[in-house]
């Protein structure tokens, strides 16, 4: 099977210049196909493909026009083409939203390296050998395999860091899983992270102190930010120094990455935590997250809790040991329904924090209720990836 491995890398000085021309070229490629695209479209009604584009590009624009495109990896430059030929077949299709030019900020882009020779993303115990680039320092020793057949691999920045994604081949593991405990149904909300059916409840991370006091730090070095930009905005280029700004934006480039980064490692941890009570199956329930973000005044606290995230974690691991993880469908009834005779609350508001079944009596805690029917409910889709 292939599983990707990514990690940070220690670049020299030589190696980060190379790295952000290869990225800047990438993006600039990228906006440029998108342009010559929207173009080519309005006058002749036809999608340029990105092979047409690559060709163009090769043979007449950087013949007369930017020369130094080729001054970086041309496997690179053709995969940001075709990510931005792929971008508009996606929007055609209805997948996706209209493709959007891709600012330097955001820092969303990556560079392409395929195995094109024998000696090429070959991994050792603390380097990769990277073409274009030659041997790399890792970060974290023996992370990626050395013994394993590397496809390809894409290098980003983030926050002033750089990081490697390497796509290998591996051999499942053929073990056969054996669980100790019944199935566990998991509730996922916003006043407690999961409230789970065998008594398991994880805290809402964006609760505690440390993460509060990060985010109030991120605000005042925001507003900073956009003080200077205020500041400068109406000044003919060359009048000012854009190199405090600059600054000021890795700041902030910063700050976003360790609170990503905190909340990404509180839901490996839930999830581990899960995994080790080895249980016959897991369901979760499908939510409707971009439905649920159009309430203005939770919007902001759902975002921050990354329940996409979760999942796609939750079921990478599961389906990696062998447990079963089952998807409810998003309109089942869970927090409304009595988990003893089955009865439906339809009076049941997002105020009201203890469930009470009318027929049978039942009195508890409604997340702890939502997770015992979707512990014991029978209408389900295991997910197979």
């Amino acid at each position: 099977m292939k599983k990707a491995y990514k990690t940070e890398v220690l670049l020299t000085a030589t190696q980060q210049q190379k790295a952000n021309q290869t990225i800047g070229v990438c993006r600039y490629v990228y906006n440029l196909y998108l342009e010559t695209a929207q173009n080519h479209y309005k006058e002749t009604k036809k999608h340029l493909s990105g092979f047409d584009f690559s060709k163009w590009l090769n043979n007449v624009h950087t013949q007369q026009n930017d020369k130094w495109i080729k001054d970086v990896s041309s496997k690179a430059v053709k995969q940001s083409i075709m990510n931005g030929d792929r971008a508009f077949k996606n929007f055609f299709k209805g997948v996706s939203k209209f493709p959007r030019f891709k600012k330097k900020k955001n820092e969303d882009v990556k560079a392409y390296f395929p195995k094109n020779n024998a000696t090429d993303l070959t991994v050792e115990r603390h380097r990769i050998k990277i073409p274009t680039f030659g041997w790399v320092r890792l970060k974290e020793f023996r992370y990626i395999p050395s013994n394993a057949k590397v496809i390809h691999c894409t290098l980003s920045k983030k926050a002033g860091r750089y990081f490697i994604s390497v796509l290998c081949e591996v051999t499942k593991r053929q073990t056969t899983y054996e669980y100790e405990t019944e199935g566990i149904g998991v509730d996922l909300g916003l006043k407690e992270f999961a409230v789970c059916s065998n008594q398991l409840i994880f805290e809402n991370v964006n609760k505690q102190e440390r993460i509060i006091k990060l985010e109030k730090r991120l605000k005042r070095q925001q507003r900073k930010l956009s003080r200077s930009v205020e500041q400068n905005k109406n000044r003919k280029r060359g009048e000012f120094c854009a190199r405090n700004r600059q600054k000021q934006l890795l700041v902030v480039q910063k700050l976003h990455a360790r609170l990503a980064n905190m909340r990404k490692e509180y839901i490996r941890f839930v999830v581990g935590v899960l995994v080790k009570t080895k249980p016959a199956y897991i369901a979760i329930e499908d939510l409707n997250v971009t439905g649920m973000m159009k309430n203005r005044h939770l919007s902001r606290a759902i975002a921050s809790q990354n329940f996409k995230q979760f999942r796609d974690f939750l079921t990478v691991k599961c389906l990696e040991i062998g447990i079963e993880i089952r998807l409810v469908d998003r309109w089942f009834p869970s927090s409304k329904c009595c988990s003893s005779c089955g009865e439906k609350n339809v009076g049941l508001s997002l105020a009201d924090r203890i469930f009470t079944c009318e027929h049978c009596g039942l009195e508890m805690d409604r997340d702890f209720n939502a997770s015992l029917n979707l512990q014991y409910t029978k209408k389900y889709t295991v997910l197979t990836e």
